[in-house]
């Protein structure tokens, strides 16, 4: 009989078998081992990102502080002087912090609902085509503007726009019209954001739903024909109900994206002090406020603020996607 003594330590079920939980830890262990590789190529992007993502977030804390750039991290962390919400207090009575807000709101929702129709509009037409060579030469047009910084296109969009710009000298030329002031007059400026915006990101955002396209069932566009559907009747009751649910996880990446870096970079490289009252967002009021005049404590509360706003918004439409198409990042 075996010395039962010298047996190794094993969690056991009631039933008798090794727990899920070992064999969980065992099977991550061997994944690790097998594919160090892998994780070891993946290692310095997960060493910049909390660097540069989450670290930062531990400084927070001065929007509740009296901070100065020359106090310590001990300063700040062991001898603040605490003011608690004085910052977010004087934030919501500054007309110029209030207004970047109402813009923010604005140019959010315009942003979220054109990011979101436009690339699945674009999908659905680009679907209809069956000459295979320009459906992709087509795609591949329309995905390199994805690609440029917005340090490049703020510069054309004020070459093309402009006073003396492009499009201006050509109405003035055919029209006899006077220049119209894309980038000087608020409500225009506006417009510009949002359909340039659209104009950049409609085409790689058409991927997801060329991807869902190619999935749909062919039994079902083959049954609504022997029923007499026309192409239309097939769109309408076929190809949308089956993209609702992926249109919402491009929803929740989109309010990602756009609260996370799709305001700042495209408003800063085309606004100017004429367009502030209907152009100028947190972002931009955050940099202008913490970097340019120094004042630290108020920018991390107004920044504070506004990741607080879309946290909420993107945990709703988390939910909402996890809800209605079973799409869940953990």
């Amino acid at each position: 009989m075996p010395d039962m003594a010298k047996q190794p330590d094993v969690v056991m079920d009631p039933g008798g078998k090794i727990s899920p939980a070992i064999k969980k830890n065992k099977s991550v262990i061997k994944s690790l081992v097998m594919s160090w590789q892998l994780y070891a190529m993946v290692l310095p992007a997960v060493i910049m990102t909390l660097l540069f993502a989450y670290v930062p977030l531990l400084y927070s804390v001065i929007a509740f502080q009296n901070f100065k750039p020359y106090h310590t991290m001990n300063h700040v962390f062991f001898h603040a002087d605490w003011v608690g919400l004085k910052h977010f207090k004087y934030a919501f009575s500054l007309d110029a912090a209030k207004q970047a807000m109402v813009n923010t709101a604005v140019l959010f929702v315009l942003k979220v609902i054109g990011n979101t129709i436009a690339p699945l509009i674009f999908a659905l037409l680009l679907n209809e085509i069956r000459r295979e060579g320009i459906k992709r030469s087509i795609q591949t047009l329309v995905y390199l503007p994805h690609f440029m910084s917005w340090v490049i296109l703020g510069g054309i969009l004020i070459d093309v726009l402009g006073q003396q710009g492009v499009v201006n000298v050509m109405l003035g030329r055919l029209f006899g019209a006077d220049p119209v002031p894309f980038l000087l007059n608020g409500d225009w400026y506006r417009a510009v954001i949002v359909v340039s915006d659209m104009w950049k990101e409609f085409g790689f955002g058409a991927i997801v739903f060329l991807a869902t396209l190619a999935g749909i069932n062919p039994a079902l566009y083959e049954a609504s024909e022997v029923d007499g559907a026309t192409r239309w009747k097939q769109t309408l009751y076929v190809t949308i109900p089956s993209m609702l649910p992926i249109t919402l996880v491009v929803l929740t990446l989109t309010i990602a994206g756009v609260l996370g870096y799709g305001l700042f970079e495209q408003i800063f490289n085309t606004y100017n002090g004429l367009v502030y009252d209907k152009g100028d967002v947190i972002d931009t009021f955050v940099f202008r406020i913490g970097i340019q005049t120094g004042q630290f404590s108020f920018a991390t509360a107004v920044g504070l603020f506004k990741s607080f706003i879309g946290l909420i918004l993107v945990v709703i439409g988390y939910r909402l996607a996890y809800k209605y198409a079973n799409y869940k990042i953990f």
